[in-house]
């Protein structure tokens, strides 16, 4: 059984998409073990307790720096014996040693179609820039803004009357399908990395 921990900062509706794709049956062989926010009033917090997962905070002004915050949280994940950890609206950047710590074992979800629009306002930028064409990716993280392997895309067509808001919220309802079936493919095995390039056996 792969042990999962999900970061999250907010509110949590991937989290939720998770946990009850863990339930459905849709993610097997797999259970989040953990919910991990550096925001005590996340609601987040909440959806794992109401689920019965056990949550941990780590408040970034209990440490002096990044990696001092990091060491405490990856050393925490390696008593859990975490195996995949999976940011979920986790408002802060990852140091080079967190990464190495779970090196091709951290995946992220952006709401746009990396490379294109990285960083916190992908939606606005893309919305901005004029695209007719966005969506979201999930990857795996490295030490850049965003830069890691894409594991899936998937898009949608954005609309003349679409606000930042609108957008967002279509993007998340692809989200919330797209992340669960990542994760379910990697704990299957069936991602295989080769360079930068994701390979999926997805039969």
């Amino acid at each position: 059984m792969k042990k999962i921990a999900v970061f999250a900062s907010g509110n949590g509706s991937n989290l939720q998409a998770i946990i009850d794709a863990v339930k459905q049956g849709k993610i097997k062989g797999a259970e989040v073990k953990v919910m991990v926010s550096d925001k005590k009033d996340a609601y987040a917090l909440k959806r794992a307790q109401n689920n019965n997962i056990e949550t941990k905070i780590f408040l970034p002004a209990d440490f002096s720096s990044r990696e001092d915050y990091d060491r405490a949280v990856v050393a925490y994940l390696r008593a859990m014996q975490i195996d995949l950890v999976v940011l979920a609206g986790f408002m802060r950047l990852l140091t080079p040693y967190f990464v190495a710590a779970f090196p091709n074992r951290i995946m992220n979800i952006h709401p746009s179609l990396l490379p294109a629009f990285p960083g916190a306002h992908g939606v606005a930028d893309a919305l901005a820039y004029g695209v007719k064409v966005t969506g979201c990716t999930v990857h795996f993280v490295d030490e850049g803004m965003d830069t890691g392997p894409i594991i899936l895309q998937e898009s949608l067509p954005v609309y003349n009357h679409d606000t930042e808001e609108s957008l967002r919220q279509r993007i998340q309802k692809l989200e919330h399908r797209l992340y669960p079936h990542a994760i379910a493919l990697w704990v299957q095995g069936k991602i295989k990395l080769e360079g930068r390039r994701c390979l999926i056996d997805d039969k």
